[in-house]
């Protein structure tokens, strides 16, 4: 039966014909319908139906099924039918699955047209796995430490006949061999971690105050507000004074009806690199570890704005100016057309490859650690600064299947690749670059093994406590000498006499107070009780990776 949905009454439907010469012409053509009722002829419509509906020995008096027809004559009428709209979305699905496979290319891609100078900011495609161990990352690894295939063996407890198969190949590596190994090296297995290096997330309906209290749970009487004209905002908190950790939002302004204060909402939370060492003392107070922090902060719809993720080689596996070198003769693959180094051998080098949204670089942490008058256990770091859909992505990802650590190397060794040979330009030009052509080649042997220890790094905290460090170290450095100048010169007692009388702005005295107290704590007898030493500041504490929202419903 067919319904005429105006008059909500049921009728036999005939049909009269179309209006157009061929049904091929639209899958939604018009045609005549008669409705009748009885047996007796009520009216005649003209019907928009989808051409599965009509079969192709469809002659004109035969009855028709059109389920049911809405519409009016002023609007006109189109049937509605379940089934036919059914096969339609069968019949479009087929073809696109057809589609696909004739094109042999993804479904984001064919959703989305990208061009091809669009490709590098846009598409997003599924991360190549970085390999395991193999037998040539035993050899690096042997020689690296200096050690000969005989003594290497009788190190780690097996034969030098089953040591030599392993580095051929001809011998796969057990998880035996693998623990064997690390038991004995035990620095190996730390060779390599991964950290937060720069966080930044931004609060569309909160204001800075919100984000302080009510997200990052921090005292606000720690923090110093200041104006600012950095990011577009107007107002600024800065944790005791310093640009490590702060917050800017805009300053309320007047309302010249009113005359009342107006508070623009929007705010960001800035972490940077010493930033999320000193917040990662906040999490441990907190309990928290940065998943169950960043699952707080979109609970409150806050988005990435940038996030660095930054793998430390610990044991010195690069050596930058082999970095360099396969840089500058074009010894690398990479699927970013830009790149850049700075720096020299004595300040250390900085190798950058690609843009934002997505960046990777590569530096000597030591040397740079050394001009800040600092010191660090790390000797190279790479980093992944991921700005925005990038930085969504990856925590995406790591909400989803709790893998942070395979899936920061998997982007690694999917962006970028050094070899040991000339790379053939014109190889470059074709398809499949990757696997048809680049890993053909010889791999940089640290290159390779970084990668591949990559995979099993553990995801270190390490907590610091916040101090007057840079401000002591200005002084060591810039002031001292004046003033045993001064001092030698008979004019120290003037220098104290000075000191007794300054007097210091709300913001120093609000420094001075940030630095005496406890910087974040409530109290450091809850730390004690938790065992949670800060007497060594560079102990690292390995992030809890099977957290609880992994199995509840969060929502977003």
């Amino acid at each position: 039966m067919t319904v005429l949905a105006e008059t909500n009454q049921f009728y036999s439907a005939t049909f009269l014909g179309t209006t157009q010469h061929s049904l091929a012409y639209a899958n939604t053509p018009l045609i005549k319908v008669g409705l009748s009722l009885h047996g007796e002829l009520q009216a005649v419509k003209t019907v928009k139906v989808n051409g599965n509906q009509l079969s192709n020995n469809l002659k004109l008096g035969d009855f028709i099924e059109l389920g049911t027809i809405k519409g009016d004559d002023l609007n006109g009428y189109t049937a509605i039918s379940i089934d036919a709209t059914q096969a339609d979305d069968n019949n479009y699905q087929r073809l696109f699955t057809d589609l696909e496979s004739l094109k042999n290319v993804g479904k984001y891609q064919l959703l989305k047209v990208v061009k091809n100078n669009e490709k590098e900011n846009n598409e997003m495609e599924d991360f190549i796995k970085a390999p395991k161990l193999t037998g040539s990352h035993i050899k690096t690894i042997r020689d690296m430490l200096n050690l000969k295939q005989t003594v290497f063996a009788e190190k780690i407890g097996i034969s030098r006949a089953l040591l030599a198969l392993v580095e051929t190949g001809s011998k796969s590596i057990t998880d035996d061999f693998v623990e064997k190994m690390y038991t004995t090296f035990p620095d190996l297995k730390n060779a390599v971690d991964l950290q937060f290096d720069w966080v930044t997330i931004t609060f569309s309906d909160m204001t800075g105050e919100q984000v302080i209290n009510d997200v990052m749970r921090l005292k606000p009487e720690l923090f110093l507000e200041r104006s600012t004209t950095q990011n577009f905002y107007t107002r600024e908190f800065a944790f005791a004074g310093e640009k490590n950790i702060y917050v800017q939002d805009f300053e309320p302004t007047k309302d010249v009806d009113t005359n009342q204060d107006v508070q623009k909402v929007g705010a960001t939370m800035y972490l940077t690199g010493q930033g999320t060492r000193l917040f990662e003392k906040a999490l441990l107070e907190q309990g928290l570890t940065w998943k169950k922090f960043f699952v707080q902060a979109k609970r409150f719809k806050g988005t990435f704005s940038r996030l660095d993720i930054a793998i430390n080689d610990n044991w010195g596996l690069l050596d930058m100016d082999e970095i360099v070198e396969a840089t500058q003769k074009n010894r690398f693959w990479s699927k970013s057309r830009s790149f850049a180094i700075h720096g020299n051998n004595q300040d250390g080098w900085t190798a950058n490859f690609g843009k934002s949204p997505f960046v990777i670089r590569i530096y000597d942490k030591q040397k740079e650690q050394e001009q800040k008058g600092l010191e660090t256990s790390t000797r190279n770091r790479v980093e992944l600064e991921l700005h925005t859909d990038r930085a969504e992505q990856v925590i995406s990802e790591w909400f989803e299947n709790d893998n942070l650590v395979e899936y920061s190397v998997s982007i690694l060794y999917t962006y970028l690749w050094f070899v040991d040979e000339p790379i053939d330009e014109e190889e470059l030009k074709g398809t499949h670059v990757r696997e048809r052509y680049i890993d053909t080649l010889r791999p940089m042997p640290a290159w390779s093994l970084l990668t591949s220890l990559g995979q099993s790094m553990k995801f270190l905290r390490e907590p610091k406590e916040q101090s007057v460090d840079s401000i002591l170290s200005w002084i060591m450095k810039y002031v001292v000498p004046s003033l045993e100048v001064l001092k030698k010169t008979g004019h120290w007692h003037e220098v104290i006499e000075a000191m007794d009388k300054s007097k210091l702005s709300p913001e120093q005295e609000k420094l001075i107070k940030a630095n005496l107290v406890n910087a974040i704590t409530n109290s450091k007898a809850n730390l004690e009780n938790r065992n949670l030493n800060f007497d060594k500041q560079q102990r690292k504490y390995a992030e809890e990776t099977a957290e609880f929202e992994k199995k509840a419903n969060l929502p977003f």
